[in-house]
């Protein structure tokens, strides 16, 4: 089963998770502030994930700047994403949509059911929390950063 997630044009679902620090991150936070990257990845510490979080980290200016602020949401614990942060050196958030488990993964729908975990999915939401972008890729493959980075240039 192909998961889509949420289409382009739609509000984005507000959420309020807790990022690797253990501090509260809503996404109506950023509403009139910034335009929001909000990636969804299956777990922390494996192969595809942490190269995509990696490139990410070494282009950080394009993602985390005054006009855009970068969430990473995984289904792991907010103390395996400290650690995960930790280890790879990410300055950016990752959030735990750990418990209710998948929750914020199902609102945007790209929740593996049978998996237990979301799939890769991105989200480009504007200023007004409009989503204005969006790819979603199966848990193997790895998604392009060039991609989000012509998208927000759009923006």
């Amino acid at each position: 089963m192909a998961l889509a997630g949420i289409v382009t044009g739609t509000k984005a679902p507000d959420f309020e998770l807790k990022d690797n620090h253990g501090r509260t991150v809503r996404l109506s936070d950023f509403r009139g502030e910034k335009n929001v990257v909000l990636l969804f990845y299956p777990f922390a510490f494996t192969g595809v994930c942490t190269g995509e979080l990696c490139a990410l980290r070494d282009e950080l200016p394009k993602f985390v700047n005054d006009d855009t602020q970068l969430l990473a949401i995984s289904n792991d614990s907010m103390h395996t994403l400290r650690v995960f942060a930790e280890q790879e050196g990410l300055e950016y958030p990752l959030l735990s949509d750990f418990w209710p488990h998948g929750e914020v993964s199902r609102a945007y729908e790209v929740f593996d059911e049978e998996k237990g975990c979301s799939v890769r999915g991105t989200f480009i939401i504007d200023k007004e929390g409009v989503v204005r972008w969006t790819v979603v890729n199966g848990l193997p493959d790895a998604r392009d950063l060039n991609e989000y980075i012509e998208a927000l240039d759009t923006l």
